[in-house]
């Protein structure tokens, strides 16, 4: 049963209770009980024959940095979420092309020299994660892309609406000020971003897809937000599920609109990320990645 520690003495038992003959892997966030990664990595690595750890560990805002330099070097590496993703960035060493124009790391690379001395890679899988999602369900394309919450995840489904081919995407949120960064995050990857005030929905243009990146917990409707016929919304948050924000788009939608489940984007995300664990390369497949993708799959009822 995969570990969820919530105190700094509860991520030094797990520091100290590391058996160097295995690796050990985790995600960070807070919270955390409510995660998925670790049944879809250790579904991933008992399917590969690894004899590989992976644990939930909460860790308070601030503490991502002193967790990492407490780790021994049977640590490969962490999946990183809320609210660690910007800290990610700052203390990794070299970071991917996607991390680097979101600003937000998802995933930390452990290596090691002959000394012991260690080296961390930042990368960025939660676009691949929502790219793949999407085009499961039959979602290649989009032009304007309507993006409710400023956080990490929504600079991630900016640089994503523009590999679907975006030429705008509209932010929602309640307080614009601190989402002004987006609008560069758009500017990198030539797409126009504009700030709008979640309270006023119903004036936004058509969008053909809206992406939700607010926590499960948050119960704000999408339901005045335009759109047209058959669009789609993936709403990242995916505890509970079906989620309030799906059932009303679906009721809403002319049609019927595509709901994604935020469990699409955190399996494919988590492919790529126990590519980059166990092959340093997260564009190179698995050598048996349909039987660890069905594993995946299985665990978060996606298969």
């Amino acid at each position: 049963m995969p570990q969820r520690l919530s105190t700094k003495s509860g991520w030094r038992r797990i520091l100290n209770s590391s058996n160097a003959t295995h690796r050990r892997l985790g995600v960070v966030g807070h919270p955390i009980s409510h995660s998925l990664s670790p049944a879809l990595h250790n579904a991933a690595y008992g399917t590969m024959g690894l004899e590989w750890a992976y644990d939930a560990i909460d860790i308070e805002p601030g503490g991502l940095g002193d967790f990492v330099n407490a780790l021994d070097s049977t640590w490969r590496g962490l999946s990183v979420t809320m609210p660690h993703k910007t800290e990610a960035l700052a203390i990794s060493d070299e970071v991917d092309v996607i991390a680097r124009r979101t600003g937000a790391v998802n995933t930390l690379v452990f290596d090691y020299d002959v000394e012991g001395n260690r080296s961390i890679s930042g990368y960025n899988t939660d676009v691949t994660g929502i790219v793949w999602a999407l085009g499961e369900t039959g979602v290649h394309t989009a032009v304007h892309v309507a993006v409710v919450g400023g956080g990490a995840t929504a600079a991630s489904a900016i640089v994503a609406s523009a590999e679907l081919g975006a030429e705008r995407v509209t932010i929602l949120v309640r307080n614009s000020a601190r989402a002004q960064p987006l609008i560069a995050v758009g500017a990198s990857v030539g797409v126009v971003v504009a700030l709008h005030d979640i309270a006023d929905l119903a004036s936004v243009a058509p969008v053909d897809l809206a992406i939700s990146t607010l926590p499960g917990d948050v119960t704000t409707s999408l339901a005045s937000l335009p759109r047209v016929s058959r669009a789609a919304l993936l709403d990242v948050a995916y505890n509970p599920w079906p989620s309030i924000r799906g059932d009303a788009w679906v009721a809403e939608t002319p049609s019927g609109g595509i709901v994604v489940s935020g469990k699409a984007m955190l399996a494919h995300q988590a492919l790529v990320q126990v590519r980059l664990f166990t092959q340093g390369d997260g564009s190179l497949s698995l050598p048996t990645e349909e039987s660890v993708r069905k594993a995946m799959f299985h665990m978060v009822q996606l298969a």
